[in-house]
């Protein structure tokens, strides 16, 4: 019996001992795989800079040719102040893109896909971040060394002229009046260009004959329009003379043509 015994117990011993090597043998359970990225979203590519507002922020060309109409316009101002001597004379000019730069705000409507509208600049002259552009600064301090007055005849509207007049004085930009559009009033300048000749402005200032004219726009000169590009060559023989064109391809009255 005693035999039988150990045999049995012999026999529970090996079931133990095939049960657990069968236990250490088993490979171990995979620990659970972290869920799969979501695919990747490329970002969407940034909106192309127009072209115009790349060349007039950018390009050496738009520097070289301000510089090159200020420098004809101050040599022409220069001649005119010798018959001049006591003074009686005046230049008039253009203030946005003629003076002053308003290129970040049109890059900034460009990257947003949006058009001018009178909100967004009005908002941009209250931030007076409009900065002189090339030969402009250099021009008008020459006129007030002559003895000439400088207008700024300008459609920024009245209720936009303080912060122009500001944007000037921060850049040490002279001028003697500056004339602004009346709020919801007409663009046409040549009332106010009048107004500079016969001694009328705000400003008190005395008639004065105006030797130079120099805009971005036609329109910016005396009598002119878009309408002058048909009639020929000759129709522009002031152009170079006393009306000094600065280019602007980012706006003007050219678009409406």
């Amino acid at each position: 019996m005693a035999s039988t015994g150990r045999l049995v117990s012999a026999s529970i011993m090996a079931t133990a001992l095939t049960a657990f090597g069968a236990c250490r043998s088993a490979a171990p359970a995979a620990p659970p795989q972290p869920p799969a990225p979501p695919p990747a979203v490329s970002a969407p590519a940034e909106r192309p800079v127009a072209p115009a507002i790349r060349w007039a922020r950018d390009s050496a060309e738009h520097r070289a040719v301000y510089l090159q109409v200020y420098r004809a316009a101050t040599a022409y101002v220069e001649a005119a102040a010798a018959k001049h001597p006591d003074g009686g004379w005046a230049v008039v000019l253009d203030a946005d893109e003629t003076v002053i730069d308003n290129s970040p705000y049109e890059l900034e409507r460009d990257r947003l896909g949006k058009p001018f509208d009178p909100a967004s600049w009005h908002a941009w002259t209250q931030r007076r971040e409009a900065v002189p552009l090339p030969g402009a600064a250099a021009f008008l301090a020459r006129v007030h060394e002559l003895g000439g007055r400088i207008a700024i005849v300008t459609n920024r509207a009245v209720s936009e002229c303080p912060d122009t007049e500001a944007v000037f004085r921060a850049h040490a930009l002279p001028f003697d009046v500056m004339l602004c559009k009346p709020d919801g009033g007409p663009s046409d300048k040549n009332p106010r260009f009048q107004a500079v000749a016969q001694g009328t402005t705000p400003a008190g200032l005395p008639p004065l004959e105006i030797v130079a004219y120099l805009g971005d726009n036609v329109q910016d000169f005396p009598g002119q329009s878009q309408a002058i590009r048909k009639q020929g060559d000759e129709a522009f023989s002031d152009f170079g003379v006393r009306f000094f064109a600065l280019p602007n391809p980012m706006y003007g009255s050219w678009e409406r043509n």
